[in-house]
């Protein structure tokens, strides 16, 4: 795995590619960018036929110990590895702990063992336990083994510290397994970094993961309404600061696409792609703009769907902000969606996005995906999560030409919408 940079904006914002991932080394990966979020290797609601219709697909795939721990003695008997189990092929296996889009309960961590759930309830893992299953998967990278429960506010300085703690002892206990390990030869592992929201913690977390020897980093606790941006951002430039600059740096649950901006700009490489899954879910297509062009024609983007919504609204005389009460309610709907479920597009014949080139919007229109919905046909969650996957890498692309042509501040106009419609929460 080497990453090579081709620009740094204002000292922090990456954009380059992550070369010779895999085993063969023959895949590469552009930043800022994403990985493919899956359950057991498919994207939700899709066939595997329908996932590659999409294009610019990410070359790494996340699968999580959550959801594969619990079929250890399968993966086991069957010996080559879970790519081949579930028929994945020409992808990067990347294995995380935890699935992002799920809530994972907290106050099961103990000095030798972290928790994961899967469908059957509690799954215990040891150092021991947790590499076994490393060596079934034959992943191409994991994280390490890493204690991720000081994320809430509140949580005491001393809890931090046994977080920082007993994560960097589960490291040099994980890395001592691979290196006297043969089934993990050309495996790289990435370290975690914790802290909590105590910047010396996070700080000394950054700079002792950064001298094992790890091939990247892990920047975990920092998920969507743990806490407000602006401490996020601080953080996370305070931690990168410890970091080496020729490895990559992955931040854990967050895919709002307001804080990815942010924390691109704070020194973020890489982000999962879990938050077209959980708008999908929510019976929600993404609709926020991301051109970066002077003519919004030429770049097939009209003006954001969300910017119709909130003058609907406000014509209504409703005054609440489109989704976002809550915003540390992941099940909540956000100011970058329209939910379709609302009667007001049962005669709505426009495309979810006009100009979205994605099966979806060519081939239907939102009074279609309306009725779907309300009917609980299975059809709604597989064009729903075509459009959104395809609208959310899209904006990735986006993202890394803003980079690349100083454009960050128009992108970020643009993801926000123009003339304040959408507000950080932080004024809310």
């Amino acid at each position: 795995m080497k990453l090579e940079l081709s620009r740094v904006v204002q000292g922090r914002g990456r954009l380059g590619v992550l070369k010779d991932l895999g085993k063969t080394g023959q895949h590469s990966l552009e930043v800022p960018g994403c990985l493919l979020h899956t359950h057991l290797g498919t994207v939700p609601h899709l066939t595997r036929d329908t996932l590659h219709t999409l294009s610019n697909l990410p070359s790494v795939t996340q699968v999580t110990l959550s959801n594969i721990a619990e079929h250890q003695d399968v993966l086991e008997e069957f010996r080559d590895g879970f790519r081949r189990f579930a028929g994945l092929h020409n992808t990067v296996l990347y294995c995380s702990l935890h699935d992002p889009a799920t809530p994972c309960p907290t106050g099961y961590t103990t000095n030798k063992t972290v928790s994961v759930w899967g469908s059957g309830g509690r799954i215990e893992l040891t150092v021991a336990k947790f590499m076994a299953l490393q060596k079934t998967v034959q992943p191409d990278w994991y994280q390490s083994m890493a204690d991720g429960e000081t994320w809430q506010s509140g949580t005491s300085r001393k809890r931090v510290r046994k977080s920082v703690d007993r994560t960097l002892a589960h490291l040099d206990e994980c890395l001592l397994v691979h290196q006297n390990s043969q089934e993990l030869d050309g495996v790289e592992v990435f370290g975690v970094v914790e802290g909590g929201d105590i910047l010396e913690e996070r700080v000394r977390s950054g700079r002792e993961t950064a001298k094992r020897p790890v091939a990247g980093f892990c920047l975990d606790g920092l998920q969507t309404g743990s806490m407000h941006q602006a401490l996020r951002t601080q953080l996370i430039t305070a931690v990168t600061k410890e970091l080496p600059e020729d490895k990559p740096r992955l931040l854990h649950g967050v895919g709002r696409p307001d804080e990815v901006l942010a924390c691109v700009e704070a020194g973020v490489d890489l982000f999962e792609s879990f938050f077209p899954f959980q708008a999908t879910e929510r019976g929600c297509a993404l609709c926020f703009a991301f051109d970066v062009s002077s003519d919004p024609e030429l770049a097939g983007r009209a003006p954001p769907a969300v910017l119709e919504l909130a003058e609907e609204k406000e014509a209504s005389g409703e005054t609440q902000q489109n989704g976002d009460s809550n915003p540390a309610d992941q099940s909540q709907m956000t100011s970058f969606e329209i939910d379709l479920k609302d009667k007001r597009y049962k005669e709505d014949f426009r495309p979810l996005v006009e100009g979205c080139g994605c099966y979806c919007c060519v081939n239907h229109q939102r009074a279609y995906l309306h009725h779907l919905l309300v009917t609980n046909e299975l059809l709604a969650g597989v064009l729903l999560m075509i459009h959104n996957a395809a609208h959310y890498h899209a904006f990735f692309g986006a993202l890394r030409e803003a980079l690349a042509n100083d454009k960050l501040d128009v992108l970020r106009r643009r993801v926000l919408g123009e003339g304040g419609v959408q507000t950080d929460r932080s004024q809310r």
